[in-house]
Parts: C-alpha cells; sequence; structure tokens
C-alpha cells in the first residue's frame, strides 16, 4: 500500500491489486462530507442509522462521528467489508476530525473486532462479501455505497446486491455513491431507488439514490 496526501490535505492509500486509491485526489474528507454524509441528509438525521459497502480507511464512518458527536445523537454504523485493513495501514491515516478521533484511537485497540459501542452509538463491521450477507431489512437511513469503482471490482454493484440494499433501506431512505456509471443508474432504478444526477467535486457527477417502491420478488 502507498501512502498518497489528496488536495483537500487528507491522506489516503493507494491499492496496487485494485490500481485505484482508496479516495480522489480531490480529497477524501471532502468526499466524505459532501457525498456521503450531506448528499444523504445524515449530517441533519436526529438518529442515523448508516449501512456502507466498502468501509476501507474508515474516513466516512469518522465523519459521520463526528457530525452525531457534535449534534448529541446516537450514530448506527453498519458496514460490509471484504477486505480488511490492518491496524497499522488504519492508524496511519489521521484526520483533523477532533471527536471522533479519539472514538478511532480506542477502536483501533480492539480492531478488528466485529462490533464496537459506547456512549457515541454502535458500530458493527461484517467482514465478507456484501453478495453472501444477510442486511436487516428497512433499517437503513442512509447508504454509502462507496467499494472500489464498478471496472475494477464489479460484484459490489451488481443488480442483486443493489436489490439488497433498497431491502436494507428505510422509505425514503438515501443511497450515495460517486460513480456516475450508466448501466450502475440504470440497476438502481430497477432496484427500486428513484435516482438523481447530483453535481460532484473533481468529477462532473455524482449519484444518489432514494428508496422508494419495494422492487418486485
Amino acid at each position: 500500500m502507498e501512502l498518497r496526501l489528496t488536495q483537500d490535505g487528507t491522506p489516503t492509500l493507494f491499492h496496487p491489486g485494485y490500481g485505484e486509491a482508496y479516495h480522489p485526489r480531490q480529497g477524501a474528507l471532502l468526499q466524505a462530507r459532501r457525498l456521503y454524509l450531506e448528499k444523504t441528509l445524515t449530517h441533519l438525521h436526529p438518529s442515523p442509522r448508516i449501512l456502507e459497502v466498502g468501509l476501507g480507511l474508515l474516513v466516512n464512518f469518522r465523519v459521520a462521528l463526528e457530525s452525531a458527536l457534535r449534534r448529541g445523537v446516537r450514530l448506527r454504523y453498519l458496514a460490509v467489508e471484504r477486505e480488511p485493513l490492518p491496524k497499522e495501514a488504519l492508524a496511519a491515516i489521521r484526520l483533523p476530525l477532533p471527536r471522533a478521533e479519539a472514538v478511532f484511537a480506542e477502536l483501533l485497540k480492539a480492531w478488528p473486532e466485529e462490533r464496537f459501542s459506547g456512549p457515541w452509538g454502535e458500530l458493527k463491521v461484517v467482514f465478507a462479501d456484501v453478495r453472501e450477507v444477510v442486511l436487516p431489512r428497512a433499517w437503513a437511513t442512509a447508504v454509502f455505497l462507496d467499494p472500489f469503482s464498478p471496472r475494477v471490482n464489479p460484484e459490489p454493484w451488481e443488480a442483486s446486491v443493489l436489490g439488497k440494499l433498497r431491502l436494507a433501506s428505510r422509505p425514503g431512505g438515501r443511497l450515495a455513491t460517486y460513480s456516475a456509471q450508466g448501466a450502475f443508474r440504470r440497476a438502481l432504478l430497477r432496484a427500486g431507488f428513484r435516482v438523481h444526477r447530483v453535481r460532484g467535486v473533481g468529477k462532473r457527477e455524482w449519484t444518489v439514490g432514494i428508496a422508494a417502491k419495494v422492487p418486485p420478488g
């Protein structure tokens, strides 16, 4: 793994196996805040329940946690991660999030445990292929879809997975992702999400899906 600095001053890692970095060059923290936190309205939710596919460096988790701690609300977070990083790699990625980093430091002591909890809320990590995971039904207020791109890692973007994510979402729950691929957006629509194109940062568009009708079957 190669450590890289993104344009907002926060670090990320480059994965040689996938040939991609965990975050865009424009900024790891910027994407977590502008896309995943804000486009799902998690920064306003009084009781956020987040389902993430692709936990990676826990940047999205820490940004959501910082928001929850600042607002005085509890965070419930369920993440699916097929390839967990070692504790040493995670410890190298520090962020300017004072409240969340204090909790993160405690989590690292027990990593890779599958469940963490405290006054701040709960983090549960399922170390498995998302295609094989049973997800809670109508649970998530937000879905952070953040694996490596469909080009190099197509499995988490499959129609069957998107259908599972819709069933795991509460009505009106929002899914956010950096991918603007046409085939993915069509599959997201068929899975029961209303699909919206939103202006991206560092790229022209991001995608937001709002859980609408439950797909047949």
